[in-house]
């Protein structure tokens, strides 16, 4: 047999120029300011390891970084990041406190609020972008698949992000489902078996023995061109057995027939050092110190870890052990019995406790404990909640499961399974929460618990997009209150507020509870204790069950309580934004919202961040601004690349309508939300049409559209519709529907008083009143709406009193209004609207020159985001938190913008993305545009 130094000398990397070449470039280019992530891929053997060796040992003026995973690692909660970022800790002081404090609490060096696993990535990030101010850095993480999740799920985050850091990221890793869903979006690159040629040298190098091309050419078309296996063989046979393995029927062994040969070479040695290699196999850190630790304790004589180490299958080093090959580690992990590998992981376990590790304890006795042990049970509930500290809700989830297997009280065992699923659905992982909970024994399952399972089975159902389960959600989810009600108050009122929560997401197509019961459900929540959240409570419940001049002071009162409270109970009440446009108070939703976002940004809770950003981005189409809901989508998209989602798939129906997307495309959008439950979806796609369909003259379709959805109220939702039902209803020849509707818009505009709705009030009105009476209307409208910052409706007040001065003949007069609305739409980017104000002046004899803001259609969906916040006065740090990339990265692009549209500063570019903003503006420019 030959020793693990001399396998590795006697490997020379044939075949491999081009992959070579390839990891190379990503080097060079991150000595220039460009890093790259690339993941390796294929089977075991192929040479992943050897390629990423010979690369980067040859590598120098940079920082390299190693890190190998662990089979059984899953349980220790940001292990391999830990071990990645110890030597980066000299450039922890450049980072912003909260990513610094994320790292340092999901490492286990600080106590504090478990962090959420985005903000570690994005501290990560920023960690490995200042390290690589001062030179490039290149991180291998071989055996990647085999990485604790949260490590994984950072690590791979930092992939997806990574522009202009002069940071490389290179993993290796075998196929692997899971592995290939948290890495997605990152490039991969796979490697194959060698050429006939490569592998004829590799065969020729590593025998002794003298053959022909023909027979080696055989050899390496039976193992598929896999390094290993032909090196390992080579060693194993003469080639006279080769020879005869060529001519045989059988194939060569590979995968599970090599971990095979593996075990028989394993046999080949003493008891002893079999068992000395089983405990390194046991030991998934590695750790020197445990394994000959445990080696004494089973009675292993000193000298047996030398002999281990001459057999080739491992390398010891001073702190840790490290097996050739993963499938050389499996093997012998594999080739013992049930009994033996006990054994092992027991005298582990025993050792991890002297040293005071009680987390590697937990998961040996685990390891090594049959049927059920209560002890062991609550040894591995303890390390859960260690792990859940750090934010490492994936080996809570895990560690709490298997705690659940060793318990043998039926009802903890319920516990332990619901806290298991609740950390997997917050990692991500909804299957593996669902199988979870359908482990649940019934028969033990209390009144809490029965709740617990109710609640989190509603909460998957949404995420898995199980159409049934969204729109019974509600209806569940009341239940689930029902279990909590009179025995934790606080987590009742809570599932009652997601309940109106989930309301909102399946609206008309909720099944099992009426609004109405809803509501009745809610008011009996808020006497169950006082405080925030009974106000939220008798707010909503207000809302749904009372007259609007009744319940606007309840509503009121819980968005003074949210705007006066602070972040994070912000992020825990995601309400706010119905009651402020129930109440038509626009500036209140928007900074709730914004505020939501910011705080989301800084905890790193990307699935909040994610649904205020889209809330942010349907609101500003209800304030009439396409564009600043264009950017919303963007940032959506970018957060979803960021997690590993296609930023493709992120449509917004109603945003497309309003820019001009053909209307079957929208239509059929639409309709395929019905399939899924998400009523609310359909509701605003609707509605998106129905504004495109009057700012184009299509009047009876825009009121087919509507009426329906007026006829079937839920809400704000419904009478933030009736501007637009009153208009198409105006015009299509329905005065009767309109003069109903507005009657109910006047009242509302009485309660509430916000400029927005007086403003939108008296525009319907002055569409129904007599021309001796509708300027008046029409101009407290606009004065109204100026105070608002409902954009689109002030556009839409001033083309609408210009159109009928056009009608009243006042040409001047009407085209001062007409180049406001046109301004006011093409700043806002409503290309349906700009087309009829602009068409309106014609009318009037007047050309409008179509605007556009120089260079800005050469710049990307990237690029035009950063630059807006950019010109808005957003920092690069600021920018950088928004998108999830890094302040390098912001830099990189806006440079690229700089140079696009010819500026050199951020004044410059503020006055280059401002297009004609005043009348006296407007005019100047009609003025410059003529021939």
């Amino acid at each position: 047999m030959v020793p693990f130094a001399q396998h590795r000398s006697a490997s020379p990397l044939y075949g491999r120029a081009d992959d070579i070449r390839l990891i190379e470039g990503l080097v060079t280019g991150a000595r220039n300011g460009v890093s790259a992530a690339l993941v390796l891929r294929g089977e075991p053997g192929i040479g992943k390891t050897a390629l990423l060796r010979t690369v980067t040992e040859s590598i120098e003026s940079a920082l390299l970084l190693r890190v190998d995973g662990f089979q059984a690692e899953s349980a220790l909660p940001f292990a391999g990041m830990q071990r990645l970022g110890t030597p980066l800790q000299p450039f922890l002081g450049a980072l912003p406190a909260h990513q610094r404090d994320a790292l340092r609490v999901a490492a286990g060096a600080a106590d504090g609020p478990p962090p959420d696993r985005y903000l570690v990535g994005l501290g990560m990030l920023s960690l490995l972008a200042a390290a690589g101010e001062d030179g490039p850095v290149v991180c291998v993480i071989d055996d990647a698949h085999q990485l604790d999740r949260e490590s994984l799920e950072v690590l791979a985050f930092v992939s997806r992000r990574l522009k202009a850091e002069s940071v490389v990221l290179l993993f290796s890793a075998r196929d692997d489902g899971p592995f290939d869903l948290i890495t997605a979006g990152v490039p991969t690159h796979r490697l194959g078996g060698l050429d006939p040629l490569s592998a004829v040298q590799l065969l020729r190098e590593s025998t002794s023995g003298v053959f022909d091309p023909y027979l080696a050419a055989q050899i390496a078309e039976q193992t598929g061109g896999n390094p290993l296996a032909m090196i390992d063989l080579s060693h194993d046979f003469t080639v006279e057995q080769l020879t005869d393995a060529s001519l045989a029927e059988q194939p060569f062994p590979i995968g599970r027939r090599l971990e095979q040969h593996y075990t028989r070479e394993l046999r080949e040695y003493p008891a002893s050092v079999q068992t000395w290699l089983l405990l390194a196999a046991a030991e998934p850190t590695g750790s020197t110190d445990l394994i000959e630790g445990a080696a004494r304790r089973i009675g292993l004589a000193g000298e047996v870890a030398d002999l281990a180490e001459h057999s080739g299958f491992v390398a010891v080093h001073r702190s840790a052990v490290r097996f050739r090959h993963p499938l050389v580690r499996s093997a012998v992990y594999s080739a013992f019995p049930g009994t033996d590998r006990r054994r092992v992981h027991d005298a582990l376990a025993r050792v991890a406790a002297e040293r005071g590790l009680p987390d590697v304890e937990a998961l040996h006795a685990a390891a090594a404990t049959t049927g059920t042990d209560d002890a062991v049970a609550d040894r591995l509930e303890a390390a859960a909640d260690r792990a859940g500290m750090r934010g490492g809700l994936s080996s809570r989830a895990y560690s709490l499961a298997r705690a659940a297997e060793l318990t043998s009280d039926a009802g903890i065992r319920n516990g332990r399974l619901i806290a298991a699923a609740e950390a997997a659905a917050g990692a991500g992982a909804a299957q593996f929460a669902f199988s979870l909970l359908d482990d649940l024994d019934e028969r033990a399952l209390d009144t809490i618990g029965r709740g617990r399972s109710t609640s989190l089975r509603a909460m998957l159902a949404v995420f898995l997009g199980d159409p049934i389960g969204i729109r019974r959600a509600p209806a569940d989810l009341l239940a689930a209150a029902d279990a909590f009600h009179g025995a934790l108050p606080e987590l009742e009122q809570r599932t009652l507020i997601r309940a109106f929560e989930f309301a909102l997401t399946t609206e008309w197509m909720m099944e099992g509870v009426s609004l109405e019961q809803l509501g009745l459900r809610l008011r009996a929540g808020a006497q169950s204790q006082d405080g925030p959240l009974s106000i939220a409570l008798g707010a909503l419940s207000a809302h749904i069950l009372l007259p609007y001049d009744e319940a606007v002071p309840a509503m009121r009162a819980a968005v003074e309580m949210l705007q006066a409270c602070d972040d994070a109970t912000l992020l825990e009440l995601g309400f706010g934004v119905a009651l402020g446009m129930g109440l038509w108070d626009e500036r209140a939703s928007v900074e709730l919202l914004e505020r939501t976002a910011r705080a989301a940004r800084d905890v790193g809770s990307l699935r909040v961040l994610d649904t205020s950003l889209w809330v942010l981005s349907i609101l500003e189409l209800v304030r009439g601004d396409p564009i600043a809901a264009g950017r919303y989508v963007e940032q959506v998209r970018e957060l979803r690349r960021a997690i590993g989602y296609p930023g493709e798939q992120v449509v917004n129906a109603s945003y497309l309508a309003w820019v001009g997307a053909p209307r079957a495309q929208v239509e059929a959008i639409a309709e395929a939300t019905i399939g899924t439950g998400f009523g609310g979806a359909w509701t605003i796609a609707m509605t998106g049409l129905s504004v495109r369909d009057i700012a184009e003259g299509h009047y009876v379709d825009a009121y087919k559209r509507l009426k329906p959805m007026i006829e079937r109220p839920f809400l704000q939702v419904t009478y933030q519709q009736w501007p637009e039902y009153i208009e198409a209803a105006v015009r299509s020849g329905h005065p009767d529907a309109a003069a109903a509707a507005a009657g109910r818009l006047r009242h509302h505009a009485a309660v509430s008083g916000t400029p927005w709705i007086r403003g939108v009030a008296d525009r319907c009105d002055a569409l129904l009143a007599p021309d001796s009476d509708a300027e008046a209307l029409f101009v407290s409208a606009i004065g109204w709406l100026e105070q608002s910052t409902a954009t689109g409706d002030l556009g839409r007040a001033r083309l609408l009193y210009g159109e009928w001065l056009r009608r009243m003949k006042r040409r001047r007069d009407a085209r001062q209004q007409l180049r406001a609305a046109l301004s006011i739409f093409e700043r806002a980017g409503a290309p349906s609207f700009s087309n009829r104000a602009r068409s309106e002046l014609a009318a009037t004899g007047e050309h409008a020159p179509r605007t556009e803001v120089s260079g800005v259609a050469s710049l990307t969906p990237r690029e035009e985001t950063i630059a807006s916040m950019a010109a808005a006065g957003s920092t690069n740090q600021e920018i950088s938190s928004t998108l999830f990339i890094s302040t390098n990265t912001v830099d990189y692009h806006l440079r690229k913008v700089f140079r696009k549209l010819g500026v050199s500063s951020r004044r410059q570019l503020a006055e280059r993305l401002a297009p004609a903003d005043t009348e006296d503006d407007y005019e100047d420019h009609v003025v410059r545009s003529k021939p």
